[in-house]
């Protein structure tokens, strides 16, 4: 299987900085936009500047607001927000290249990890997931990261990993498909807790309290939905957590800081012209770990927290007032 041609769905800031990532070598992408003044930036002065400013861009990407253009490419990296995604790759035509995700999250209306929702919607589509810690600005510039290629097709996986991996972009295969979405899902929601600490002034201890009990969070509820373990504990689900829970850079650190300073969840959410996924999977997350009988008192605490049902100190002190156990449990 050969795979040239790369077609990116979604101009934000990760969906450039993979476009430059499929462009090195001046190989030439595809990258479609939703917004006019996107595609007029990126094919007129070879910038992003609405979403990814003052990083030049490869020539070899091009930009276009017709999804029918893609159907010429080899293989869609699907970088659009989750909660958008069934939608846009029902209005794609030749939908059934192989698609990768790129977005993070669990679809809010029907609880669905998002390779469910692209075989629901493009059954004949070979699906991949790509996820790790990836800062947009950071993969752009040629900053080196590492990140997991989920796909179940072997062959399909060896042909996208030959055409993505860089030195500087290093992928690592597995075909763990859950494994690879549960951990980007639910380190958003946790990053935001991690925002709520560092906006209330709780120390670094607090955070990194967090960080561990969160990823034992993200692993009961990962086991749960068939993911392994090693997945979870790998760069898409231990590493993803580890950078969003540690810098502004993240959009949901700092969703979860503008809370801890005391600022509404609504006034925050309005003044962003990016999206927070961590805001639209806690509830459906919450709504599923008690579902399933899953213990994940920080992914409630946030949506809480985010619906207005309680506030910080409130979440807080019942955070802290939690019964001890023993820690592995």
């Amino acid at each position: 299987m050969n795979i040239d041609r790369i077609g990116i769905i979604g101009g934000g800031a990760w969906g450039t900085a993979l476009a430059q990532v499929a462009a090195t070598g001046d190989r030439e992408t595809l990258l479609w936009a939703r917004e006019p003044d996107v595609v007029a930036s990126i094919n007129s002065n070879h910038e992003n500047s609405v979403f990814l400013p003052a990083i030049p861009l490869s020539p070899a990407i091009r930009a276009t607001s017709d999804l029918a253009d893609l159907a010429t490419c080899d293989a869609w990296l699907v970088v659009t927000p989750a909660q958008h995604m069934r939608a846009v790759l029902a209005a794609a035509p030749a939908c059934g290249l192989p698609l990768v995700l790129c977005a993070k999250g669990i679809e809010e209306g029907t609880g669905e990890l998002l390779h469910t929702v692209a075989r629901q919607t493009c059954p004949t589509s070979g699906i991949a997931i790509l996820s790790g810690p990836t800062f947009a600005h950071e993969v752009a510039a040629g900053l080196p990261t590492a990140v997991t290629l989920a796909c179940e097709d072997e062959a399909l996986g060896v042909a996208l990993r030959a055409r993505l991996s860089l030195p500087t972009f290093r992928t690592y295969a597995t075909d763990d498909v859950a494994g690879a979405e549960v951990g980007g899902a639910v380190k958003n929601v946790l990053a935001i807790a991690c925002g709520v600490v560092e906006g209330r002034g709780l120390g670094q201890n607090a955070r990194a309290a967090l960080i561990a009990r969160g990823f034992a969070e993200m692993t009961r509820f990962g086991l749960a939905m068939g993911a392994r373990r090693e997945t979870l504990a790998g760069l898409s689900g231990f590493g993803d957590l580890v950078l969003t829970c540690s810098s502004t850079s993240s959009r949901n650190y700092s969703l979860g800081k503008g809370l801890g300073e005391g600022r509404a969840a609504s006034a925050l959410m309005a003044d962003r012209r990016t999206v927070a996924e961590g805001a639209f999977t806690a509830p459906v997350l919450d709504r599923l770990a008690k579902a399933k009988g899953i213990d994940m008192p920080i992914v409630a605490a946030v949506a809480a927290l985010l619906s207005g049902a309680a506030g910080v100190d409130e979440v807080l002190e019942g955070l802290l007032s939690r019964p001890t156990r023993p820690e592995h449990h």
